[in-house]
Protein backbone atom coordinates (compact mmCIF):
# COMPACT_ATOMS: atom_id res chain seq x y z
CA UNK A 1 0.00 0.00 0.00
CA UNK A 2 1.85 2.86 -1.04
CA UNK A 3 0.81 6.63 0.50
CA UNK A 4 2.14 9.90 1.30
CA UNK A 5 3.81 8.62 4.87
CA UNK A 6 4.92 5.87 2.87
CA UNK A 7 6.71 7.62 0.81
CA UNK A 8 8.04 10.39 3.20
CA UNK A 9 9.30 7.61 5.28
CA UNK A 10 10.67 4.96 3.09
CA UNK A 11 8.62 2.36 5.02
CA UNK A 12 6.41 -0.36 3.58
CA UNK A 13 2.94 -0.04 5.17
CA UNK A 14 1.27 2.99 6.42
CA UNK A 15 1.52 1.64 10.03
CA UNK A 16 3.73 3.54 12.62
CA UNK A 17 4.33 2.43 16.30
CA UNK A 18 3.71 5.57 18.67
CA UNK A 19 6.71 6.54 21.18
CA UNK A 20 5.58 4.99 24.38
CA UNK A 21 7.23 5.37 27.82
CA UNK A 22 9.12 2.39 29.16
CA UNK A 23 7.19 0.70 25.85
CA UNK A 24 9.47 2.13 22.90
CA UNK A 25 12.64 0.06 23.08
CA UNK A 26 14.82 -1.01 20.99
CA UNK A 27 13.29 -4.38 20.72
CA UNK A 28 9.68 -3.10 19.63
CA UNK A 29 10.78 -0.73 17.76
CA UNK A 30 12.60 -3.39 15.29
CA UNK A 31 10.32 -5.70 15.12
CA UNK A 32 7.80 -2.79 13.99
CA UNK A 33 10.13 -1.83 11.16
CA UNK A 34 11.21 -5.33 10.07
CA UNK A 35 7.58 -5.99 9.73
CA UNK A 36 7.31 -2.78 7.50
CA UNK A 37 5.83 -0.45 9.55
CA UNK A 38 7.67 2.40 11.25
CA UNK A 39 9.35 1.43 14.98
CA UNK A 40 10.25 4.31 17.37
CA UNK A 41 12.32 4.10 19.87
CA UNK A 42 11.36 6.63 23.48
CA UNK A 43 14.19 8.88 24.11
CA UNK A 44 12.86 10.02 27.42
CA UNK A 45 12.58 6.34 28.96
CA UNK A 46 16.68 6.43 28.50
CA UNK A 47 17.35 8.13 31.66
CA UNK A 48 20.54 10.30 29.18
CA UNK A 49 21.63 11.05 25.88
CA UNK A 50 24.36 8.81 26.16
CA UNK A 51 21.85 5.42 27.35
CA UNK A 52 19.88 6.99 24.32
CA UNK A 53 22.70 6.34 21.92
CA UNK A 54 23.33 3.03 22.98
CA UNK A 55 19.58 2.16 22.67
CA UNK A 56 19.69 3.45 18.76
CA UNK A 57 23.13 1.45 18.35
CA UNK A 58 21.31 -1.67 19.79
CA UNK A 59 18.09 -0.88 17.44
CA UNK A 60 20.29 -0.92 14.29
CA UNK A 61 21.82 -3.91 15.01
CA UNK A 62 18.28 -5.58 15.04
CA UNK A 63 17.00 -4.40 11.47
CA UNK A 64 18.43 -2.42 8.68
CA UNK A 65 15.57 0.03 7.73
CA UNK A 66 13.87 2.85 8.82
CA UNK A 67 12.81 3.71 12.50
CA UNK A 68 12.73 6.60 14.33
CA UNK A 69 12.66 8.08 17.70
CA UNK A 70 10.10 9.96 19.87
CA UNK A 71 11.18 12.91 21.89
CA UNK A 72 9.05 14.72 23.80
CA UNK A 73 9.51 18.25 25.25
CA UNK A 74 7.92 18.27 28.73
CA UNK A 75 6.99 21.54 30.90
CA UNK A 76 8.76 20.89 33.57
CA UNK A 77 11.22 22.51 35.82
CA UNK A 78 14.26 20.74 35.51
CA UNK A 79 14.25 19.73 32.21
CA UNK A 80 16.18 17.11 30.43
CA UNK A 81 19.01 17.41 28.45
CA UNK A 82 17.61 18.06 25.25
CA UNK A 83 20.92 19.60 23.69
CA UNK A 84 22.35 15.76 24.22
CA UNK A 85 19.23 13.95 23.07
CA UNK A 86 19.47 15.59 19.84
CA UNK A 87 22.77 15.03 19.41
CA UNK A 88 22.25 11.12 20.17
CA UNK A 89 19.92 11.02 17.67
CA UNK A 90 21.68 13.24 15.28
CA UNK A 91 25.25 10.96 15.16
CA UNK A 92 23.18 7.66 15.62
CA UNK A 93 22.01 8.04 12.12
CA UNK A 94 18.70 8.43 12.66
CA UNK A 95 16.55 9.97 10.11
CA UNK A 96 12.70 10.34 11.33
CA UNK A 97 12.08 12.19 15.14
CA UNK A 98 8.03 11.82 16.40
CA UNK A 99 7.83 14.87 18.59
CA UNK A 100 5.69 15.49 21.48
CA UNK A 101 4.52 17.98 24.20
CA UNK A 102 5.85 21.34 23.73
CA UNK A 103 6.32 22.84 20.66
CA UNK A 104 9.26 21.59 19.21
CA UNK A 105 10.00 24.91 17.11
CA UNK A 106 13.15 25.93 19.16
CA UNK A 107 14.61 22.35 18.06
CA UNK A 108 13.84 21.91 14.14
CA UNK A 109 16.72 24.01 13.09
CA UNK A 110 18.86 21.25 14.33
CA UNK A 111 17.00 18.49 12.96
CA UNK A 112 16.26 19.67 9.58
CA UNK A 113 20.14 20.60 9.38
CA UNK A 114 20.61 16.43 9.81
CA UNK A 115 17.89 15.75 7.02
CA UNK A 116 15.93 14.57 9.86
CA UNK A 117 12.34 14.51 8.81
CA UNK A 118 9.43 15.40 11.89
CA UNK A 119 5.82 14.39 12.54
CA UNK A 120 4.76 15.88 15.15
CA UNK A 121 2.38 14.43 17.23
CA UNK A 122 -1.31 16.98 17.77
CA UNK A 123 -4.64 16.64 19.44
CA UNK A 124 -5.78 19.72 17.29
CA UNK A 125 -6.61 21.49 14.25
CA UNK A 126 -5.35 24.59 14.97
CA UNK A 127 -2.19 22.75 16.46
CA UNK A 128 -1.85 20.67 13.40
CA UNK A 129 -1.40 24.02 11.14
CA UNK A 130 1.18 25.07 13.71
CA UNK A 131 3.46 22.47 13.31
CA UNK A 132 3.08 22.16 9.53
CA UNK A 133 3.40 25.87 9.51
CA UNK A 134 6.92 26.03 11.31
CA UNK A 135 8.05 23.51 9.30
CA UNK A 136 7.01 19.49 10.39
CA UNK A 137 6.76 16.90 7.73
CA UNK A 138 4.33 15.56 8.68
CA UNK A 139 1.43 15.48 11.64
CA UNK A 140 0.14 12.49 13.81
CA UNK A 141 -3.14 13.36 14.94
CA UNK A 142 -4.45 12.44 18.16
CA UNK A 143 -8.50 11.84 18.42
CA UNK A 144 -10.11 11.93 22.11
CA UNK A 145 -9.83 8.24 21.72
CA UNK A 146 -6.55 8.17 22.40
CA UNK A 147 -4.52 6.99 25.56
CA UNK A 148 -1.91 8.99 27.04
CA UNK A 149 -2.90 12.84 26.81
CA UNK A 150 -5.68 13.88 23.90
CA UNK A 151 -5.90 17.69 24.51
CA UNK A 152 -8.60 19.65 26.33
CA UNK A 153 -10.99 19.88 23.05
CA UNK A 154 -12.64 16.14 23.04
CA UNK A 155 -12.87 16.05 19.26
CA UNK A 156 -12.82 12.32 18.57
CA UNK A 157 -11.37 11.08 15.35
CA UNK A 158 -14.53 10.77 13.40
CA UNK A 159 -14.50 14.92 12.95
CA UNK A 160 -10.85 15.36 13.63
CA UNK A 161 -9.78 13.52 10.74
CA UNK A 162 -11.79 14.91 8.10
CA UNK A 163 -11.20 18.36 9.49
CA UNK A 164 -7.39 18.18 9.26
CA UNK A 165 -8.18 16.86 5.50
CA UNK A 166 -9.95 19.93 5.55
CA UNK A 167 -6.87 22.38 6.70
CA UNK A 168 -3.54 20.90 5.86
CA UNK A 169 -1.43 20.16 3.00
CA UNK A 170 0.91 18.01 4.83
CA UNK A 171 0.77 14.26 5.38
CA UNK A 172 -0.75 13.30 8.39
CA UNK A 173 -1.60 9.47 10.21
CA UNK A 174 -4.33 8.95 12.39
CA UNK A 175 -3.71 8.26 15.89
CA UNK A 176 -6.57 6.76 18.58
CA UNK A 177 -8.72 4.06 18.47
CA UNK A 178 -6.45 2.28 15.33
CA UNK A 179 -6.14 -1.54 15.81
CA UNK A 180 -7.02 -3.36 12.92
CA UNK A 181 -7.59 -3.41 9.02
CA UNK A 182 -10.84 -1.46 9.69
CA UNK A 183 -8.77 1.40 11.54
CA UNK A 184 -6.67 1.85 8.50
CA UNK A 185 -9.69 1.48 5.64
CA UNK A 186 -11.75 4.35 8.20
CA UNK A 187 -8.77 6.62 8.53
CA UNK A 188 -7.48 6.10 4.92
CA UNK A 189 -11.21 7.61 3.96
CA UNK A 190 -11.44 10.26 6.64
CA UNK A 191 -8.55 12.06 4.65
CA UNK A 192 -5.40 9.90 6.77
CA UNK A 193 -2.18 8.82 5.05
CA UNK A 194 -1.87 5.94 7.39
CA UNK A 195 -2.08 5.02 11.38
CA UNK A 196 -0.43 5.27 14.25
CA UNK A 197 -0.97 2.92 16.98
CA UNK A 198 0.13 2.48 20.59
CA UNK A 199 -1.82 0.63 22.83
CA UNK A 200 -2.29 -2.23 20.19
CA UNK A 201 1.38 -2.43 19.90
CA UNK A 202 1.44 -3.62 24.02
CA UNK A 203 -0.53 -6.37 22.73
CA UNK A 204 2.40 -7.90 21.13
CA UNK A 205 4.72 -10.88 21.83
CA UNK A 206 7.56 -8.38 20.70
CA UNK A 207 6.72 -5.70 23.49
CA UNK A 208 9.72 -5.67 26.19
CA UNK A 209 6.36 -5.37 28.88
CA UNK A 210 4.88 -7.75 31.75
CA UNK A 211 2.85 -10.54 30.25
CA UNK A 212 0.29 -9.10 33.37
CA UNK A 213 0.20 -6.03 30.61
CA UNK A 214 -1.16 -7.52 28.00
CA UNK A 215 -3.01 -9.98 29.54
CA UNK A 216 -4.76 -6.96 31.18
CA UNK A 217 -5.25 -5.44 27.63
CA UNK A 218 -6.69 -8.45 26.20
CA UNK A 219 -8.97 -8.66 28.92
CA UNK A 220 -10.36 -4.80 29.07
CA UNK A 221 -13.17 -3.41 26.97
CA UNK A 222 -13.82 0.11 25.33
CA UNK A 223 -15.96 0.80 28.73
CA UNK A 224 -12.29 1.00 31.33
CA UNK A 225 -10.26 3.88 31.15
CA UNK A 226 -11.06 7.00 32.82
CA UNK A 227 -9.63 10.54 32.51
CA UNK A 228 -7.56 11.61 35.02
CA UNK A 229 -6.08 15.54 35.58
CA UNK A 230 -8.63 17.13 34.20
CA UNK A 231 -8.71 19.58 37.04
CA UNK A 232 -4.73 20.41 36.23
CA UNK A 233 -5.74 20.71 32.38
CA UNK A 234 -3.09 17.62 32.01
CA UNK A 235 -5.95 15.43 30.79
CA UNK A 236 -4.90 11.81 30.34
CA UNK A 237 -6.44 9.07 29.27
CA UNK A 238 -5.81 5.91 31.52
CA UNK A 239 -7.15 2.10 32.27
CA UNK A 240 -9.10 2.09 35.33
CA UNK A 241 -7.58 0.60 38.72
CA UNK A 242 -7.29 1.03 42.32
CA UNK A 243 -4.58 4.09 41.63
CA UNK A 244 -7.23 5.88 39.10
CA UNK A 245 -9.74 5.21 41.63
CA UNK A 246 -7.34 6.91 44.38
CA UNK A 247 -6.84 9.85 42.12
CA UNK A 248 -10.59 11.11 41.27
CA UNK A 249 -11.35 10.42 44.55
CA UNK A 250 -9.14 13.50 45.22
CA UNK A 251 -9.95 15.32 42.43
CA UNK A 252 -13.70 15.31 43.68
CA UNK A 253 -12.57 15.92 47.10
CA UNK A 254 -10.21 18.71 46.56
CA UNK A 255 -11.65 20.05 43.58
CA UNK A 256 -9.94 23.27 42.16
CA UNK A 257 -7.81 23.32 45.38
CA UNK A 258 -6.23 20.57 43.55
CA UNK A 259 -2.25 20.70 42.77
CA UNK A 260 -0.07 17.70 41.50
CA UNK A 261 1.28 17.07 44.59
CA UNK A 262 -1.76 16.13 45.73
CA UNK A 263 -1.61 13.00 43.27
CA UNK A 264 1.67 12.48 42.52
CA UNK A 265 2.46 9.56 43.84
CA UNK A 266 -0.10 7.94 41.72
CA UNK A 267 1.19 9.31 38.43
CA UNK A 268 5.04 10.03 38.45
CA UNK A 269 8.04 7.22 38.49
CA UNK A 270 5.33 4.74 38.28
CA UNK A 271 5.90 3.33 35.07
CA UNK A 272 8.76 0.53 35.49
CA UNK A 273 6.71 -1.04 38.66
CA UNK A 274 3.95 -1.42 36.22
CA UNK A 275 5.46 -2.39 32.76
CA UNK A 276 8.47 -4.48 34.04
CA UNK A 277 7.19 -5.80 37.27
CA UNK A 278 3.52 -6.36 36.38
CA UNK A 279 1.96 -4.48 39.46
CA UNK A 280 -1.36 -3.21 37.51
CA UNK A 281 -2.50 -1.14 40.79
CA UNK A 282 1.35 0.47 40.88
CA UNK A 283 -0.13 4.03 39.26
CA UNK A 284 -1.55 5.41 36.59
CA UNK A 285 -0.51 4.09 33.28
CA UNK A 286 -1.49 5.68 29.67
CA UNK A 287 -4.34 2.95 27.63
CA UNK A 288 -6.90 3.87 25.09
CA UNK A 289 -10.02 2.95 24.60
CA UNK A 290 -9.50 1.02 21.83
CA UNK A 291 -8.37 -2.21 24.89
CA UNK A 292 -11.86 -2.99 23.30
CA UNK A 293 -10.40 -3.88 20.35
CA UNK A 294 -7.61 -6.22 21.43
CA UNK A 295 -8.74 -9.72 21.54
CA UNK A 296 -4.87 -11.85 21.43
CA UNK A 297 -1.38 -11.18 22.13
CA UNK A 298 0.65 -12.07 18.17
CA UNK A 299 3.75 -11.01 17.18
CA UNK A 300 4.34 -7.30 15.47
CA UNK A 301 4.65 -9.56 12.24
CA UNK A 302 1.49 -11.40 12.61
CA UNK A 303 -0.36 -8.05 13.33
CA UNK A 304 0.61 -5.86 10.68
CA UNK A 305 0.33 -8.98 8.04
CA UNK A 306 -3.11 -9.28 9.90
CA UNK A 307 -3.89 -5.58 9.63
CA UNK A 308 -2.69 -4.84 5.31
CA UNK A 309 -4.40 -8.31 4.60
CA UNK A 310 -7.86 -6.97 6.35
CA UNK A 311 -7.61 -3.58 4.66
CA UNK A 312 -6.71 -4.67 1.36
CA UNK A 313 -9.70 -7.65 1.97
CA UNK A 314 -12.47 -4.78 2.40
CA UNK A 315 -10.78 -2.32 -0.20
CA UNK A 316 -11.13 -4.91 -3.11
CA UNK A 317 -14.10 -7.07 -1.59
CA UNK A 318 -16.75 -4.92 0.62
CA UNK A 319 -16.07 -1.73 -0.78
CA UNK A 320 -15.96 -1.94 -4.13
CA UNK A 321 -18.57 -4.68 -4.28
CA UNK A 322 -20.66 -1.25 -3.03
CA UNK A 323 -20.19 0.15 -5.85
Amino acid sequence: MHTRITALFGIEHPVIQGGMHYVGFAELAAAVSNAGGLGIITALTQRTPEALANEIRRCREMTARPFGVNLTFLPVVQQPDYPGYIRAIIDGGVTIVETAGNNPQKWLPALKAAGIKVIHKCTSVRHSLKAESIGCDAVSVDGFECGGHPGEDDVPNFILLPRAAEELTIPFVASGGMADGRSLVAALALGADGINMGTRFIATKDAPVHDHVKQTLVAASELDTRLVMRPLRNTERVLNNAAVARVLEKEKTLGSALTFADIVDDVSGVYPRILQGGDMDAGVWSCGMVAGLIHDVPTVRELIDRIMAEAETIIRQRLLAAL
